[in-house]
């Protein structure tokens, strides 16, 4: 249907770059304010990432330069694009896009 094809490099960039996208918004994993957060990535997400590592864990792999902070944010970024792809779909099945997008427009581009 086309609403299923994004940039394909933004959600890998974004998050080798420690940019995260999270359904309250989006995250910079390197701020300090999650140095020491024990909180999942995505409290609302249920990729390996956010079910197995916390803020403060990823924050300190991409400050110390480990290439496994890369993998779980991309991997982060992707599962919460398939996801929100997911949502939009059923939302035009149901004829109900126009709530999906008033509630997460502005929500989803955020910065937390």
């Amino acid at each position: 249907r086309g609403v299923d094809l994004f940039d394909c490099v933004m959600p890998s960039r974004n998050a080798r770059h420690a940019t995260v996208f999270t359904w309250s918004g989006i995250m910079h994993l390197g701020n300090k304010c999650y140095e020491t957060d024990p909180r999942p990535v995505d409290e609302q997400c249920d990729c390996p990432t956010c079910r197995l590592h916390s803020r403060a864990y990823v924050r300190h792999l991409l400050r110390a330069n480990e290439l496994l902070a890369h993998r779980l944010t991309v991997q982060h970024n992707l599962y919460f694009y398939n996801t929100l792809m997911e949502k939009i779909r059923e939302s035009l099945d149901n004829d109900e896009f126009a709530e999906f997008k008033e509630k997460y427009v502005d929500l989803l581009d955020k910065r937390i």
